[in-house]
């Protein structure tokens, strides 16, 4: 699976509440309409001009705080096609995962790319090409390879019990 889209560059220790403003936790219910509310309090011209298929490239500890799978589910909503960071926070690693939301640990990555360039990550070869230069990371165990290209937890464990 390749991704090409254009990045969205944030710092360190974004966590949950401004990837998915609090203040809509117990409102905002359909998933369709979280993502119109994606890193409102962060950055106002990202629901305006992010597009399906860009990336965010942050810092340190991306997702941080609550545990809330609204962070992970209004990016994926939004169109994000993945999300690289220095690190994440655990919880909010693996609910992007569930959600089918493709995550990559790199502390390179967010030195290679600025704001507004084309990024592509090809997952199968592990690598990461921006501004004329590639970085390695490890692909995907085939397991979560296949929670990614399934869409999540849930619809790759409908697949594997044939209720899909």
């Amino acid at each position: 699976m390749k991704i090409r889209g254009r990045v969205w560059k944030y710092g360190d220790d974004v966590n949950t509440d401004v990837i998915f403003p609090g203040k809509y936790t117990y409102t905002v219910k359909d998933r369709a309409e979280m993502a119109k509310y994606a890193l409102e309090d962060l950055d106002a011209d990202f629901n305006k001009n992010a597009g399906p298929g860009d990336i965010i490239v942050a810092g340190k500890n991306w997702g941080c705080g609550s545990s809330r799978e609204q962070a992970a589910i209004c990016l994926k909503e939004r169109g994000i096609g993945a999300i690289i960071a220095r690190s994440f926070a655990r919880i909010h690693y693996r609910n992007c995962l569930n959600e089918g939301l493709p995550i990559i640990i790199s502390s390179e990555a967010q030195d290679l790319a600025n704001a507004g360039d084309e990024i592509e990550i090809d997952f199968e070869a592990g690598v990461i090409t921006a501004a004329g230069r590639a970085l390695k990371f490890p692909p995907y165990p085939e397991f979560v390879q296949g929670l990614v290209n399934d869409g999540g937890l849930i619809p790759h464990v409908k697949k594997s019990l044939g209720l899909a």
